[in-house]
Formats: C-alpha cells, structure tokens, sequence
C-alpha cells in the first residue's frame, strides 16, 4: 500500500517531457511581461521607498524543488524584519492540516504593503526568481524552511516541481486556505500538470487579483 502511495504522485515521462517545456515557456511569459510590468515596478518601488523607506526590496529564504533553499524577491510590504523566533514550530509527524501560516491582521504591515498585498503587485520581484530558474510561473507556492522541515512523507511531495508564483492553491483560496488543504490541491497540480491546467491557473489568478481576494 505504501509502495502504490508513493507512486501515485511520481511524475512521468509525459509530464517530465513538458517541465522541460515549461522552463522555456517561462522565460517567454517573463521577456512579454516585462515590456508591460518593468515600468509599473519602478514606480511601485519608487513608492515603497518614497513611503516605508529602503529597502524596498524583502529577501527571504524559501524552500524550492527538491528541498533546494533559494532566495525570494518581494516588494517590501512590512515594518522591519521577522523576527526568527516567530517562526519557531515543533510538529512531530508533519505540518498540521489545521495550521495556516498568514493571518489577515498584521500591524506590521504598512499602508501601501497592504495595497500591494491585495493588488499582488509584492510579487513583481519574483519574475526574476523565475528568469533565474529558482520558480515558474505556476507551480506550488514557496514555503519557509522552518515549515517544510517538518513536512511528512506526503507533504514533501510537493517538493517535486518547481514553486510557482500562482498556483493551484491559489485560485481556489490564497491565503484562506489551511496548510491540509493547500497540500491536497498542489498534489492534484503535480498529478494533473499540463499545459492546459497551467493556462486555467494563470487565467483564474488573474479574476483573483482584479477581485482582492483571499490575500492579506
């Protein structure tokens, strides 16, 4: 039974054939969007500096494909930095399906952060994550190290692709969502991937960000 469990979410030649696809099809999307985007991310971090003042850009080390720590690239939305005890857990047998790691008050976070939240315009940076091959534009979204070091069996699974900027959790919560639920959704993602359902992913993030939902 365990021997089946662990097959189901292997990811076959059809679908390793198109991950190689995909990694070209990012860098397509990145290079169109760029022509559009780079102009509103100098205005925005012209904001966030003006505003909250440097740096206007938050890294942050997140947990990529297979386990690989990266640095991410966010606009700066907060007041200061995390401070590491605040992400001290000490789950025995895997993240709790209960646990959901934002909350939609945080008084840290700054006027202008909370537009860029809820506009999703935080994530711009993260195109250069995905142009250095760290993510792709759909994919499982990246969690913290002190999370995924607790992640049992099946919720490393989701550590088979790459993260993505949008996902298939995302379209169906964002941050409204808890971590069981999350789990489910990428694992379906991994075992359904294609191109059609990345197509359907980033069209559905779009309605999600025109209408502000589930992000804090």
């Amino acid at each position: 039974m365990k021997k089946e469990k662990q097959q189901e979410f292997d990811i076959n030649v059809p679908k390793q054939k198109y991950i190689y696809f995909k990694r070209g099809l990012d860098i397509l999307i990145v290079f169109c969007l760029s022509i559009i985007i780079f102009p509103i991310f100098l205005i925005v971090t012209g904001l966030v500096y003006f505003f909250d003042g440097k740096p206007a850009i938050f890294k942050q080390v997140r947990t990529g494909r297979s386990g690989e720590p990266f640095t991410i690239y966010k606009l700066r939305t907060m007041k200061g930095q995390q401070a590491p005890e605040e992400y001290n857990y000490d789950w025995e047998g895997g993240v709790p399906d209960h646990f959901i790691f934002k909350s939609k008050v945080c008084p840290r976070t700054t006027k202008l952060g909370t537009f860029l939240r809820k506009s999703s315009l935080d994530e711009i940076p993260q195109l250069w994550n995905v142009l250095k091959g760290d993510m792709s534009i759909v994919g499982p979204r990246p969690e913290i190290p002190q999370i995924t070091q607790h992640y049992n069996q099946i919720q490393t699974k989701r550590l088979l692709v790459k993260p993505g900027i949008t996902g298939y959790a995302q379209i169906h919560g964002r941050s409204d969502i808890t971590h069981g639920q999350k789990i489910a959704y990428d694992l379906y993602y991994i075992h359904h991937i294609s191109l059609l359902l990345d197509i359907k992913i980033i069209g559905k993030t779009a309605v999600q960000v025109l209408k502000r939902k589930g992000s804090y």
